[in-house]
């Protein structure tokens, strides 16, 4: 038995059964961290002898009485998710040694859930970026090619779940930092409808694009750590009130007369004809399963990276502003003042990545330009999400590929902001509209995992996750990432 292969239910049935105990668990999953955690860098912080001596607490007397199917499972928590007692640094220098004074409602239900915490994973400064290059500590590498990005800003959180460190991940996704890493590092990433899982203790970054979702091996974990973190929270008003559905019976349910819609603003023909290749493959094997493939208009889709740029940066401008070294976090030895002081703290401990989007933000917000930049975006983002609402009057979903490439080389974009910020062009729709969205490995780019990715209508996960699970069973397995293969 190869437990760290092992899904949720399989994990929980062993339990059940008394055939494996969450010291055993822990163990294998121990022996994988240890093996590759010095070559890919996914944890800021880790505690395996705390989880070591929970797993000993939870006897098989325990476990018996047990329904939940997190019990006694490691997991890897986004630093930017406040953790109590934990240092929670958002992967950034000004909150280095920073412990937070509560836990967030998501990583709580988990908790509650009797999921074991195996530590913080790395991530870009703040969830600034789509590399994990921007971490204030370390970069973190894709464990098929440790030359090449995991992708961002949940990278870590993506390779803890590929190299099995952890069974699975919580991330969070602004406009694509939980779909792009999953994409490539061949993992499941799920972005829930905004407001279906609760915002609160999550460190913002745009609070009205940011989402909390789960990594995962399988679309079937997703929909089962879906099912633990959705509900009301009365300390995030954005939350709703809807009754969420049994995601893990959702995702069986047949997809035969479904129909999907591809964009044709996505433009195939500029994307490589490997790339092209594998979206077709998924569409080929979505007809096989009866599903109806059709195209539609979304005429705005091309300005939808231009609103997310102006949108995210001004609201980053907003919530940075409290990290200014007086309340928490670090402080610059000297200033002659106020000013002096806030610029010194500032300058010595934000990133670049940072510093810029809180320049362009402040600048779209500033007198004379906020109605040119500002206004004028949420005035597009209105468009788009109405537009996108007559199209979902059509079809069921919508499909695009995750990601414009697979995973890039370390350094290779980060001299050019631009280039970077494109790798987010199939995914920051979902994020503007407020909708739901899956990546699920369609294959392999050479020795790349390459993943495409549905979209829903609002609070209508269970229908993505029923297409995603059509590509993940017929796909069948991928390879093992090099790191894993080679031990």
């Amino acid at each position: 038995m190869d437990i760290v292969e092992l899904s949720l239910k399989q994990l929980h049935n062993e339990l059940k059964a008394g055939n494996l105990t969450v010291s055993d668990i822990v163990g294998a999953y121990k022996n994988n961290f240890d093996k590759t955690e010095n070559k890919i860098k996914a944890f800021i912080h880790t505690d395996w002898d705390e989880i070591e001596k929970k797993a000993q607490e939870l006897t098989p007397d325990k476990i018996k009485n047990s329904n939940s199917v997190l019990q006694g499972v490691p997991v890897g928590i986004k630093d930017v998710l406040m953790t109590h007692g934990v240092q929670t640094t958002a992967g950034s220098k000004i909150l280095e040694g920073y412990k937070a004074t509560y836990t967030a409602t998501a990583v709580q239900k988990l908790f509650d859930a009797g999921a074991l915490m195996v530590g913080k994973n790395n991530c870009d400064e703040f969830a600034m970026g789509g590399s994990t290059e921007n971490s204030g500590f370390f970069p973190t590498h894709n464990p098929y090619d440790l030359s090449r990005v995991p992708g961002g800003s949940s990278g870590g959180s993506a390779t803890a779940v590929a190299t099995r460190q952890v069974v699975f991940s919580i991330g969070s996704d602004t406009g694509g930092s939980i779909r792009q890493p999953a994409s490539f590092c061949g993992v499941v990433g799920l972005k829930p409808t905004y407001g279906r899982v609760s915002r609160f203790g999550l460190i913002a970054m745009a609070s009205s694009l940011d989402s909390v979702g789960p990594i995962t091996k399988s679309v079937e974990d997703a929909a089962y750590v879906l099912e633990a973190i959705v509900g009301h929270d009365s300390y995030d008003s954005t939350t709703t009130d809807s009754k969420p559905e049994k995601y893990t019976d959702a995702i069986d349910r047949s997809v035969k007369g479904m129909k999907i819609g591809v964009p044709k603003q996505i433009d195939l023909a500029s994307l490589s004809s490997e790339v092209q290749e594998q979206f077709q493959q998924s569409i080929d094997w979505l007809k096989d399963s009866g599903v109806e493939v059709v195209e539609i208009d979304l005429q705005h889709l091309k300005d939808a990276l231009a609103v997310y740029y102006v949108i995210m940066p001004a609201e980053v401008s907003s919530n940075m502003a409290k990290f200014d070294g007086i309340r928490f976090g670090q402080t610059a030895d000297k200033a002659d003042d106020l000013l002096s002081f806030y610029m010194k703290t500032r300058g010595e401990y934000l990133g670049a990545e940072v510093k810029r989007r809180i320049m362009m933000g402040t600048y779209v917000l500033s007198s004379g330009y906020m109605d040119e930049y500002y206004v004028k975006a949420q005035k597009v983002r209105r468009i788009i999400a109405n537009e996108v609402k007559q199209a979902f009057g059509d079809v069921d979903a919508f499909f695009l590929p995750t990601t414009p490439t697979p995973a890039f080389e370390i350094g290779e974009k980060t001299m050019n902001p631009i280039d970077m910020y494109l790798s987010d062009i199939y995914t920051v729709i979902a994020n503007i509209v407020g909708i739901p969205g899956i990546s699920v490995p369609s294959g392999m780019i050479g020795e790349l995992p390459f993943g495409v990715q549905f979209l829903g209508k609002h609070f209508d996960e269970a229908t993505i996750l029923a297409l995603a699970n059509v590509i993940e069973k017929k796909r069948g397995n991928l390879p093992q990432p090099k790191i894993l293969s080679n031990l």
